[in-house]
Order: C-alpha cells, then structure tokens, then sequence
C-alpha cells in the first residue's frame, strides 16, 4: 500500500514539474495572440450587406371559393364553363354558378389581399435593377424595396419568368446604389464554401454559412426548369430572392427554395444558379420578358440500363429519344439515339440540367453539341431557333386581367398579341376574354406586340378599353 502510494505521489509531482513551463507558454502564446485579429467573414459582408435588400410586397390574388354561387352540392357537377347551362345565350351564363370552371363546384374565386416579405439583390447599381424570386412579388400591386442603410424605395416588375421562378425589379429613383459581383457558377465544386443573406421572417439582414452539398439538382417539382445549388447554409422563410454568396463575396445563386418536411430548415436547401440568373435577367432588361431559344428535342436521363441497352459507352447524359421536324436540332442533324455529352465543352451530367441550360438562353445561341452517336463521339454546331411556345402570363403583365395566355400574332399583315387560353374564373375571364382574341389595342392606342402592349399596361391605366378582333368581329372590352 505504501509503495502504490509512492509512485502515486511521484506521478503527480512530475504532472506538476510538467504543468509549470506549459502553462507559462500558453500564457504567452494568448497574450501574443490576443493583439492578433481571428478569422472573420466581416470585412467581406461588410462590402456585401448594400448589395442585398429586403422586399415588401402587398397584392391581391384569387382564390379558389368552391361551392359559392348558391350551387346546391348535388348540383354543382352540372356548372362550369364546359356545362352546356354556362353556354353562350343561357340565362345562366353570366351568374356567379358559371364562373367556377369546367366541372367545377360553382362559385367565382374571392381575390384576397395579402402582404409578404422577401430578399433581393442589387445587380446594377446605375439602373436600380434587383433581382429576386417570381413567387415573392408574383400578384404584387406594391412593392417596397428596403436597402441595408435604412432606404427604401418602390419598384416596378421589368420581368418575370414563372418558369425558372426569376423576376427582375427596377427601383424608382434610387441612387448611391451598391452592385454585387456576380460569379461564374460554372465553376463552383461540391465542398466550396457558401454565405447565405436575406430576409427570414421578416428580422433583417441575417448571414448563415456552408457549403455546396450537391450541383445540378433537378427533379423537385419546382419549377419547369431545374438546375439547383444544393447548399446546407440555412436557408429559411423570407430568404427567398436573397444572395448565396463565396468567400470572394460574389454572387454565385438566389436562394429560392428549401427541403423542409416540418415548415423549418433541415441544412438542405435550393439556390438558381448565378448564370442562369444573368442570361434570364438580360433578356428581361432588352425584351420585357424571357425569349426562350428552342432545340426542338425530347429525351430522358442516361442511366446504365439505358447505356446498355443502346451499346453507349457512358453513364451520365441527356439521351435523345425524339427529334421534332423542321425543328433547330434537325436542321443541326442530330438523331433520335444520340447522347448529349457536352455543350460548348462543358460536361451535360442529365438530360434535366441540359434542358435548363437551354432553357434560359434566347434565340439565335450558338452552341456546339458533343454527341455520342453509336458508340462514336460527334460534334454538332446549333443554332436556337423561335420557340414555338413563346407564351405570357397576362398577370405578369397587369394584375387586373390575370388569366390569359398571351403571344405575339401576325395574320395576314395584321399584327396583335393572341390569346392563347383564358383560365375560367379569373379576372381575364370576367372582363370576357376568350381562346382566339386578338388584342389590336388598348385605350385608343394601337398594339402590334407584347412589347408595346406592356408598355402601356406599365402606366397603370385606372380604365382599359381593349380593342379585340375576334373573328369577323370587332368589339370593345371594358375594364375599370
């Protein structure tokens, strides 16, 4: 007992020994350290903050009043637009039981006032113009844009485009403005590091961080055109439009959706990349709206089943399983078997992310396609033609006559913007637009295009007389 309590006592005396010159050593490495400034992501966010802005909007929107009208339950199958009592010359067709909707349950949707709250980044600074989701100014009739610096101004909508969920604001008189850089996310690696900035909640200006978990993400449901930054930087309610941001302080997405079962964040979330955003955000400031350019191809992914049953010598790509006729992509001589493997000599990993960067590139790129055709590689020079499908949401035009598809139209010389469809039960509906209407003019002005139709419609007429051609008949549509 007394020899284990020996070497007890002198294990001890010699911690003790030890003790003396480390802690002195770690005394003066703090004090040495204590004048040196730690790692910090300040001075960048410091340069970064006015280039982010929180956004406040106020709208109206419809929604959905199912069984309104006075329509009795076991009746309401029998009115809708479709029902032969909703026809034109019934009695019934101007009631509230036909504005519901073919097979609907009767009953005109209520437009709704609301408020919500976003993120936004400057990216010109000279014109005021910011850039933030669709689905946060989507229905807005007032927007307020707040800067970092206690600002705000309002802003107007150049363009949006529900398809890729991007909308370029342009603020009013606004000056002394700070710019982000942006990026060429082309470049960015799973692992780089990642800086989220927005608005959740509606608190301010909040900062989160991590890395990108994943590029190319696709196949959420989303939006049309899917080609996410997976990042675990908390993304949360009200970030949406805001910046996801590298080391460097450079735009590299705009955070726009997030992966959470619960309403909260869970560290996966969802961001557009930086080059998408500038060739959507281009076409915007030049056309008022998105041009898509059309390869005029249907296809799939390329996994190893497919590759193997079509003797192909690869795993990822965007595999073509049908050439339209007359189309860009046959003028080009691509083929129904052919594997997209790269474009302009970037990679093409799925046939979804190549569809997205078609998707946001206008009319008249020019691009080189590597194909793989029977095992053998094939370049393909392209060049984007007119989308047949060009199409606008008249809401994104003006609020007051949401519901209506609209496209440029030019028949026997006489030029207008078409109405593609009319949604039954919006306001397009109401104020009596139908499939085949050609818009030739509004308030005595003419309208040979979309352009010019938006133009006027910016100037938020209090009335509009639209001047419609349909058929052999011309007649006049009032809105007030």
């Amino acid at each position: 007992m007394k020899k284990t309590t020996l070497v007890l006592s002198a294990l001890a005396l010699s911690i003790g020994l030890a003790m003396g010159p480390v802690s002195s050593a770690i005394a003066a490495e703090t004090a040495a350290s204590s004048s040196q400034q730690l790692p910090s992501l300040a001075p960048m966010l410091e340069k970064v903050m006015p280039s982010v802005v929180s956004i406040n909007v106020e709208g109206s929107a419809l929604v959905s009043n199912a069984g309104a009208g006075g329509v009795p339950p076991q009746f309401q199958q029998f009115f809708g637009d479709d029902s032969p009592f909703c026809q034109d010359g019934s009695p019934f067709q101007g009631s509230p039981m036909c504005q519901g909707g073919p097979g609907s349950k009767g009953g005109a949707p209520n437009k709704q006032d609301f408020r919500a709250l976003g993120s936004g980044v400057i990216i010109d600074a000279a014109k005021g113009y910011v850039v933030t989701n669709n689905h946060v100014v989507d229905n807005a009739t007032k927007i307020n844009v707040k800067l970092s610096d206690g600002r705000s101004f309002d802003a107007k909508v150049i363009g949006k485009d529900p398809r890729t969920d991007i909308a370029l604001l342009q603020l009013k008189d606004a000056k002394n403005l700070t710019a982000i850089k942006i990026a060429d996310s082309d470049q960015l690696r799973v692992g780089d590091y990642t800086v989220a900035i927005g608005n959740p909640y509606g608190l301010g200006e909040t900062v989160t961080s991590g890395i990108v978990s994943a590029l190319g993400r696709s196949g959420l449901n989303v939006e049309n055109y899917e080609n996410f930054i997976q990042t675990d930087a908390a993304i949360n309610r009200g970030n949406s439009g805001g910046a996801l941001i590298n080391l460097n302080g450079e735009l590299i997405g705009i955070n726009t959706a997030i992966l959470a079962p619960d309403g909260g964040n869970i560290g996966i979330g969802f961001a557009i990349p930086s080059n998408m955003v500038k060739n959507l955000t281009s076409q915007m400031v030049e056309f008022g709206q998105v041009k898509r350019g059309e390869l005029g191809i249907m296809g799939t992914e390329l996994n190893s089943e497919l590759a193997k049953a079509m003797n192909v010598d690869a795993q990822k790509g965007a595999f073509i399983s049908q050439v339209l006729p007359k189309s860009a992509a046959a003028k080009a001589g691509i083929k129904a078997g052919d594997v997209i493997v790269s474009m302009n000599g970037k990679a093409i990993n799925s046939f979804a992310g190549f569809r997205a960067e078609i998707g946001t590139l206008p009319v008249g790129s020019k691009m080189t396609l590597g194909l793989l055709r029977e095992g053998k590689p094939v370049n393909v020079d392209v060049t984007l033609e007119q989308s047949s499908q060009t199409q606008v949401d008249s809401g994104n035009l003006y609020t007051g006559i949401e519901g209506a598809e609209l496209s440029n139209s030019d028949v026997n010389g006489k030029k207008g913007v078409k109405v593609d469809s009319v949604k039954p039960g919006t306001a397009a509906a109401r104020i009596g637009l139908k499939k085949g209407d050609i818009i030739m003019g509004i308030n005595q002005q003419p309208v040979q295009n979309l352009a010019e139709l938006r133009k006027i419609l910016d100037t938020k007429p209090s009335v509009l007389a639209l001047s419609i051609q349909r058929g052999d008949t011309s007649l006049y549509l009032l809105m007030q």
